[in-house]
């Protein structure tokens, strides 16, 4: 019997869709030995996981909060993944927004009426700076971008450390790692009583609806396919590489920063030490599970985010460590990931004279 694996010579939707629902399903036996191991039923783990993300009004609605920030950061990293630029700065990104948007909420002096769009344009420049540098890089030194934006991640880091324990401390704050909070007119309005602040909901469905007729429908998206299928192919047809690693790297970065913003003025109201506890490495969870689509990228995000909300739940109600999500999160990926070589090849079983294709 030979076992090997042949190239599909087409990749439909059903497939790309099919194998990450099987990654996924296959992911949770392997979770649920973890599980076992602190001595909790996986059953009972993963019921409780889905109805304290999805199950109650709170739960739903904390579930779109933290879709807010994962599914900008994902939106952006679907742009840039789809070019083959693999740019793992979100979490960096997401932060300089944040301290742009600061800036602009406590020292600018500009006039109320304009500081929230000023602050949505801070935050959008900055990320999309933040992500330029990596861009340049790649484009005129053929650096791997993955090591530059990881990086530049934990430079992010130490401004917002520095920025929140020095010169912006709060007066008011007691000492603590955070800034005074932010006047009124520079906070966002949230929906009802819930943390859904609707500016960031309103610019995360128009950027997806943007980036899926520009991926889809320009000619803009079908160079930056052609770019990530075959650089070479397009190079010899004319379309420059490296304007479109700079484009996709600036939309990416800019989406994150603008999750940044929302987190500052529409959760914390201040800047604080820890403001994204990982958005930026978790949008890498959807951004492959929706398949590189806009749309599929936001669905993968409610998802995912509703994961992350219930398994902060079961930290309180079965004691398990918080570090337990983090491996959850990090299976999932593991699995999306190695699922891939199913969606791009198919299993050939060779039997005799007889062959088998999975």
């Amino acid at each position: 019997m030979e076992i090997r694996l042949e190239r599909r010579p087409t990749v439909s939707r059903r497939i790309n869709i099919s194998v990450r629902i099987l990654a996924i399903l296959f992911s949770l036996p392997f979770i649920g030995l973890l599980f076992a191991a602190y001595g909790v039923n996986p059953v009972d783990a993963y019921l409780r996981i889905f109805t304290g993300g999805f199950g109650s009004p709170y739960g739903f609605s904390e579930t779109i909060v933290k879709t807010l920030p994962i599914g900008l950061c994902a939106v952006g990293l679907t742009f840039a993944y789809k070019a083959r630029v693999l740019n793992i700065g979100a979490e960096g990104q997401l932060i300089m927004g944040s301290i742009a948007a600061t800036w602009v909420a406590l020292y600018s002096g500009l006039p109320q009426s304009v500081i929230t769009i000023i602050m949505l344009l801070a935050g959008f420049t900055i990320g999309a700076l933040w992500a330029l540098l990596p861009a340049v890089l790649k484009s005129e030194l053929n650096i791997n971008e993955v090591i530059v934006t990881l990086m530049m991640n934990y430079i992010s880091l130490k401004l917002l450390d520095y920025a929140v324990t020095g010169p912006w401390r709060g007066l008011t704050q007691w000492g603590f790692p955070q800034t005074d909070p932010f006047p009124s007119y520079a906070r966002f309005p949230v929906i009802g009583g819930t943390r859904i602040h609707y500016y960031t909901l309103a610019l995360l469905l128009v950027s997806t609806l943007i980036l899926y007729v520009l991926m889809k429908r320009t000619k803009i998206g079908y160079e930056i396919r052609i770019v990530g299928s075959n650089p070479e192919a397009a190079k010899y047809a004319g379309i420059s590489v490296n304007r479109n690693i700079l484009l996709v790297m600036l939309v990416s970065g800019g989406l994150a920063g603008i999750a940044g913003v929302g987190e500052a003025a529409g959760i914390h109201g201040r800047l604080i030490r820890g403001i994204s506890p990982g958005y930026g490495y978790t949008a890498i969870i959807p951004a492959w599970l929706g398949g590189l689509d806009p749309l599929g990228t936001i669905v993968a995000s409610f998802f995912i985010s509703g994961l992350m909300v219930g398994s902060d739940a079961i930290q309180v109600s079965l004691r398990l460590p918080s570090s337990l999500v983090y491996v959850f999160n990090g299976v999932i990926l593991l699995f999306i990931v190695s699922s891939e070589v199913l969606a791009r090849y198919r299993i050939l079983f060779k039997i005799g004279g007889r062959k088998i294709w999975i």
